[in-house]
Formats: structure tokens, C-alpha cells, sequence
């Protein structure tokens, strides 16, 4: 029974933790103040931008085109489309080089280094760019002021593109959760910015080293390569004006598939976490110590959930402790709105806040897809039209 009761408290406190951390982020942030960006160097990176599509070509001229819209002319643009018609896809810019590998990668990675592979030149750093996402004009200009202070990994801010619908918004309420807490405050805090799939740039020799040798399947790719960037020392940089514009999740079907990949790259992808908290213990690396804290973190609706959940069974069994859990929720959903209130949130995406029960009911319905996700589909599919 002791035990029991041991792993019931320790279960309790962990999950508890996770509703209190975001805040507790923040005042570490605030107390330690802002980091002075010295530049190391006036050298100008020379990019390849990276654009992967995989099966849908549709929004492919729209990207390239902010692409080249930007103001920083040193770089080139590798389109890889990955079983696509490319039929229709006629670029006449120097700058944009078409890739269609012979056989399917199904891969993020896989097609990275295709790119790489087929680089005209030796870029000396890459940045990553979904097939839906625009880039702001002042895209890499922004990424250049982190390179140049010496940071080998930089990750930028994901707005979304859409809010047309409820999902779609509450999409973005969480993406400006997560580019808040876990870009701005981690980073702020001493810690490195989680990497969220795109929108992020590297020296190329870095991500070469992290990732050359591995064969990654599925989604996860940058679960996989910011422990290998935050394992060798470096921390990667939060660019908040370095802005993309993603596509968001517009209907239900397309969240759960969505949300069945995510979830399912927590369960595979957590345990690193461990490894990067020891070693943070052991050497005194903040930097580790934090990210390893930020990695073992369970998905936000499934905490949530919990808390929940831990909240009614201590109402039975132990009320004192349910005031406890209550006050924690409290202390979250303050941390929530506060990262709304920082992030210039649109008054749609708070109107649709009402919609989080559905929202979570849809997500848990995906953790019954978890063990099949990535075979429902590699890439979400978006199937807004515009004109």
C-alpha cells in the first residue's frame, strides 16, 4: 500500500507540475532578463531554403513566390516534390530549383537531404519551410541577426495563415500557447526554443552532423534533432519577427489525423527527455536541465485531462488535495490567457474558446489512431481553396 500510494502522489506530481511550470517559466525569465545578442561576425549566410510538398502541389506557387519576395537576396530555393504531378509547376526565377526524386521518400528528412544532395552551391546554412506556409518579407533578415551572434540553430514564429473556422482558430490558440511558453519564455529563460517543424534555420554543417546518419520514418523529425542539437552544447535561439504563415487545421476529420501523428511522436519521442535532465543534473547545464523538463512533458490536452480527472478523484477521497489541483488549473488557465494577451491575439481566436471541449474531444478520439498514425497519412492535407 505504501507504494501504491507513493507512485498515486508521484503521478499527481508530475502532472500537477506541468500546470504550474508555464508560470513558473515566465518568472524565471523576467528575473533573469533579456540575453545580449554580441555579434560574432558581419558574414552574411548564404541559404538554401528548403520547401518539401508531398503529394499536393497547390499552394507550392504562393510559397515560392513569398520566398522570393523576401528582402535578402543570398540564397536559393530547392522545391522537393515528393510524389507529385509537377506537371503544372513552371517556376521561371534562377533561384528556384525543382526537385522530383525518382522514388517516394515519404519523409521529411528523406527530403532534406535530397535537397542537400542536389545543392547547387555549399550553402553554408538551410532553412526549413512547409509546402503551405509564406514567409515574411524580412524572413531571413531576422534569422540573420541570431547566426551572426553565433547560434548554430534558430527557430522562428508559426502564425496562422487561417482562422476561418472554429478548429482553425483553436489551432492557433495553441500554436501561440506553445510559441509563447515554449519558444519566447524557455528561450528567455536560458533554455533553447522547441523546434516546431518549420519555420527554422540551421547551419547546414549542424544539420548535416545531427541527422546525415539517421533514417527517420513519420512525423517527429524535430523531436528527433533538437535533442541532438541541445545534447551537443548549443541552444537554439527564438526568432519572434522571423514570421511564417501556416496553414491551420480547418475540420475534424483533418485534426485527428493530425493530431494522431503528434501524439503519437510524444510517445516515441519523450524518453529523450530523460537523458537530456540527467545529463543537465550531472554537468550543471541549465540549458539541458530545462529542455529535459520541457521533452518528458505529456501532450497539453492529455495533462489537462488528467488534472481533471486527479481533481474529482481527491474531491472523494481527499478534498484538501483538490483545492490544491484547483488552484493549480487556475494558475494554468491565468498562464493561458496570459500568452494571448502577449501574443496580439485576433478577438476571433478568443470567441472560439468556447469550443475547447470539442476541440479535446476530437483529440482524444485521435489517441485511438495513435498506434497507426503515421500510416493514416504522412503529411496533413489541407483542403482550403483560394483564388
Amino acid at each position: 500500500m505504501i507504494i501504491l500510494k507513493f507512485i498515486w502522489i508521484s503521478i499527481q506530481v508530475f502532472i500537477g507540475f506541468q500546470l504550474v511550470f508555464p508560470l513558473l517559466l515566465a518568472i524565471i525569465k523576467e528575473i533573469r532578463g533579456r540575453d545580449k545578442h554580441i555579434v560574432f561576425t558581419n558574414i552574411l549566410p548564404d541559404y538554401a531554403v528548403i520547401i518539401t510538398a508531398y503529394e499536393q502541389t497547390d499552394q507550392l506557387p504562393e510559397v515560392v513566390d513569398s520566398v522570393l519576395a523576401m528582402g535578402y537576396d543570398n540564397y536559393l530555393i530547392y522545391v522537393v516534390a515528393d510524389n507529385c504531378d509537377i506537371s503544372n509547376l513552371n517556376f521561371s526565377s534562377e533561384k528556384v530549383v525543382l526537385l522530383r526524386p525518382d522514388q517516394v521518400l515519404a519523409g521529411n528528412v528523406r527530403s532534406h537531404f535530397h535537397a542537400i544532395k542536389n545543392f547547387k552551391r555549399n550553402h553554408t546554412h538551410l532553412t526549413i519551410i512547409d509546402s503551405d506556409n509564406l514567409v515574411s518579407a524580412d524572413y531571413l533578415n531576422v534569422l540573420n541577426t541570431y547566426f551572426q551572434a553565433g547560434y548554430q540553430a534558430v527557430q522562428g514564429v508559426r502564425n496562422a495563415k487561417n482562422i476561418d473556422t472554429m478548429y482553425a482558430r483553436l489551432d492557433a490558440a495553441r500554436d501561440i500557447y506553445y510559441h509563447y511558453y515554449d519558444g519566447k519564455v524557455l528561450f528567455g529563460a536560458g533554455s533553447s526554443a522547441t523546434l516546431a517543424g518549420s519555420g527554422m534555420a540551421f547551419t547546414t554543417r549542424l544539420y548535416r552532423e545531427c541527422l546525415e546518419n539517421l533514417d527517420i520514418s513519420g512525423a517527429g523529425f524535430d523531436k528527433v534533432l533538437q535533442h541532438a542539437i541541445v545534447s551537443r552544447g548549443h541552444r537554439i535561439a527564438f526568432a519572434e519577427n522571423a514570421i511564417v504563415l501556416d496553414e491551420k487545421t480547418t475540420g475534424s476529420e483533418q485534426l485527428v489525423n493530425q493530431r494522431a501523428r503528434w501524439i503519437n511522436t510524444w510517445f516515441r519521442y519523450f524518453s529523450l527527455g530523460f537523458g537530456l535532465l540527467g545529463s543537465g543534473i550531472t554537468k550543471f547545464d541549465w540549458n539541458k536541465f530545462l529542455f529535459g523538463l520541457v521533452l518528458i512533458r505529456p501532450p497539453l490536452f492529455i495533462f489537462l485531462l488528467l488534472s481533471v480527472l486527479f481533481m474529482l478523484i481527491n474531491l472523494i477521497f481527499e478534498p484538501i488535495a483538490a483545492v490544491y489541483w484547483l488552484m493549480a488549473m487556475i494558475i494554468f488557465v491565468a498562464g493561458f490567457f496570459l500568452s494571448l494577451a502577449k501574443s496580439q491575439t485576433d478577438q476571433k481566436i478568443y470567441q472560439s474558446l468556447k469550443g475547447i471541449p470539442q476541440f479535446m474531444f476530437f483529440q482524444i478520439l485521435s489517441l485511438l489512431k495513435v498506434k497507426r498514425a503515421n500510416k493514416i497519412s504522412v503529411a496533413t492535407k489541407h483542403n482550403v481553396k483560394r483564388v
